[in-house]
C-alpha cells in the first residue's frame, strides 16, 4: 500500500519519519515490522531493517559527484581487490540508472552544481535502488515537474509491484487519489484520522488537519497599484535568459513561472547581485542602479527568499533572534556589533506578530517546521524594511493553513507599500495572488498575462511553449 501522511507543518510528521528512520529515539511506545516489535537506534539499523528514507531537504554530499552519493554505501568493488572501488563502475551504473529512470542528470556532475529539484531526484534514486520493504517519502513533488511527478509516481507503482510499502508525506490534495491507497493526517502530535483516502472531501482533509472551518486559499488583497518602482532592461545571462524585461509597480505582486529550467530562479539571482548578467540595465524608482552583491541589494531595499532556504536563506544552527537582525550585518558594515537586548526585542515581536510556533524564542531555525522556518525569513525582510521582496517558491512544503498566514502576511506587506516578485511552480498560487503573470518558455518572457485574464490553462499553455507550434 502508499500510505499517505497529511498534517500541518509542526503537527509532529517530520518526528514520526525521523523516528522510524533511526534519526530520534521515542520516549515510548513500539514498533513494529511484521508484526515483530523492533528497536531503531540509528538510521544504520533502519536500513539493516529494510527501511529507506528520501528528505524534503535533502541529505546529501555537495563536495561529491551525483554518482558517489547514490553508491556512497553500496560502492562496487574490483573483483579479488576487497578494499579497491571499482570507479568506472560506480559511474557506469549511476549513468544507467539516471537514464533508466528518465532523468537528465550526469553521474560526474557534482551535487553542489544541482538545482533543488535536480537534488531531489538524487534522493529518489537513491531509494529506488536501496531494495527497501519500507521507502517513505518527505514531500517528495514540492520542487518537481508535472513531468518529474509522473517518472515518480511510476516509480512508485515499481516498489509496489516488489510489495514495499510506501509512506508517503504531501500537502497537496490532487496526489491524494493519484497515489495513495490510505491516509493518516496528524495535528498536535496526535493522529487524529486514519482511514480509506477517498472517505474525506478536500475540504474535510483541511478542517482535520487545521482544526478550522476551509478558509479562502488564496486571500488576494485588493489595492490601488503605485507608481513603477523597479525596471529591468534587457537582462542576459550565459543561454539561460534571454532579453528579459519588465517592470514593477508599488504594491504590486507580479508573479513569475515556468518550467524547471526555465530561468525563473536566475532572474532572482541577476537582480539580487549573486550572479553577474550578460547585460542588464536597472532602474529603482526611475534612477539607474548597479547592483553587484546581495549587500547593495539589501542597501537599495530589495530583499530576497531563496527557493532552497537551508542553503541560502537562513542559518539553521543559529537562533531565532540572529536570523530576524542578520541584515544588519549588510547594512552596518563598518560596526558589525550583535546587540542581543535588541535581537530578542526585535524576535519576540515577530514571533508574536507573525505567530512564529518555537518553544522559545531563542530556538535554532532548524528546530523549526518548514513553515515556521518561512516566517523567520519573511521576518527578516519585514524588519529590514525592504521596498522591493522577490520571493522564490515561498510556500512549497508548506500546509495549506500555513500558506493562508504567509500570504496573509504579504497581504500586510502590500500595505505598507512594498512591492513584490513571487516566483513559484504553483499555478494556483500564481492566478491566485498576482496582479500580473510573467510566464517564461526556455529563458526568454512568453507572455505577461493581467490577473483578471489568467487562467490555470493559459499559464500552463505559455510555460509548455504552446505559443510556438
Amino acid at each position: 500500500h502508499v500510505h499517505i501522511l497529511m498534517g500541518e507543518n509542526g503537527s509532529g510528521k517530520s518526528s514520526l519519519i525521523n523516528t522510524i528512520a533511526g534519526n530520534i529515539k521515542p520516549c515510548g511506545g513500539r514498533i513494529l515490522i511484521d508484526g515483530l516489535p523492533v528497536e531503531i537506534n540509528s538510521p544504520a539499523q533502519a536500513k539493516a531493517l529494510g527501511i529507506a528514507t528520501s528528505y524534503q531537504n535533502t541529505n546529501l554530499f555537495h563536495n561529491l559527484t551525483v554518482a558517489e552519493n547514490i553508491y556512497i554505501d553500496q560502492m562496487p568493488l574490483k573483483p579479488g581487490r576487497p578494499h579497491s572501488i571499482d570507479w568506472p563502475k560506480v559511474f557506469q551504473n549511476a549513468e544507467k540508472l539516471m537514464t533508466d529512470l528518465g532523468f537528465d542528470i550526469k553521474a560526474k556532475t557534482l551535487v553542489s552544481r544541482l538545482n533543488v529539484a535536480e537534488r531531489q531526484l538524487i534522493e529518489i534514486a537513491k531509494a529506488y535502488i536501496a531494495g527497501a520493504r519500507v521507502i517513505i517519502f518527505d514531500e517528495p513533488t514540492a520542487s518537481l515537474t508535472d513531468r518529474e511527478v509522473d517518472v515518480l509516481f511510476n516509480l512508485i507503482r515499481e516498489f509496489q509491484k516488489r510489495n514495499a510499502a510506501v509512506l508517503y508525506v504531501t500537502h497537496r490534495m490532487d496526489e491524494l487519489r493519484k497515489i495513495g491507497d490510505e491516509l493518516t493526517i496528524m495535528r498536535d502530535g496526535h493522529v487524529i484520522y486514519s482511514g480509506n483516502v477517498h472517505d474525506l472531501k478536500p475540504a474535510e482533509i483541511i478542517h482535520e488537519m487545521s482544526g478550522l472551518s476551509f478558509r479562502e486559499r488564496y486571500p488576494k488583497l485588493k489595492i490601488a497599484l503605485g507608481e513603477e518602482v523597479l525596471r529591468v532592461d534587457n537582462l542576459n545571462f550565459q543561454s539561460v535568459l534571454k532579453d528579459i524585461s519588465f517592470n514593477l509597480r508599488q504594491r504590486e505582486v507580479l508573479g513569475i513561472t515556468g518550467l524547471v529550467g526555465s530561468g525563473r530562479t536566475m532572474i532572482a539571482k541577476c537582480i539580487y547581485g549573486i550572479k553577474k548578467p550578460d547585460t542588464l540595465r536597472l532602474m529603482l524608482n526611475g534612477k539607474p542602479v548597479r547592483i553587484k552583491s546581495p549587500a547593495d541589494a539589501i542597501n537599495q531595499g530589495i530583499g530576497y527568499v531563496s527557493e532552497d532556504r537551508y542553503l541560502e536563506g537562513l542559518f539553521p544552527r543559529l537562533s531565532i533572534p540572529f536570523n530576524i537582525t542578520s541584515p544588519d550585518f549588510a547594512l552596518n558594515e563598518a560596526n558589525p556589533i550583535v546587540n542581543r537586548a535588541k535581537e530578542s526585542v526585535t524576535a519576540q515581536k515577530f514571533v508574536r506578530k507573525l505567530v512564529i510556533q518555537t518553544r522559545s524564542i531563542f530556538s535554532r531555525i532548524s528546530e523549526l517546521s518548514g513553515g515556521n522556518q518561512q516566517k523567520v525569513l519573511l521576518a527578516k525582510w519585514i524588519y529590514s524594511r525592504s521596498d522591493i521582496l522577490i520571493l522564490d517558491e515561498p510556500t512549497r512544503g508548506i500546509d495549506i493553513a500555513s500558506k493562508v498566514d504567509i500570504y496573509n502576511i504579504l497581504n500586510e506587506m502590500l500595505r505598507r507599500d512594498v512591492s513584490i516578485i513571487l516566483i513559484s511552480s504553483d499555478i494556483d498560487e500564481i492566478v491566485g495572488m498576482c496582479d500580473r503573470i510573467m510566464v517564461l518558455y526556455e529563458g526568454e518572457i512568453a507572455a505577461i498575462i493581467p490577473r483578471d485574464q489568467a487562467t490555470r490553462e493559459q499559464v500552463m499553455y505559455y510555460s509548455t511553449g504552446g505559443h510556438k507550434n
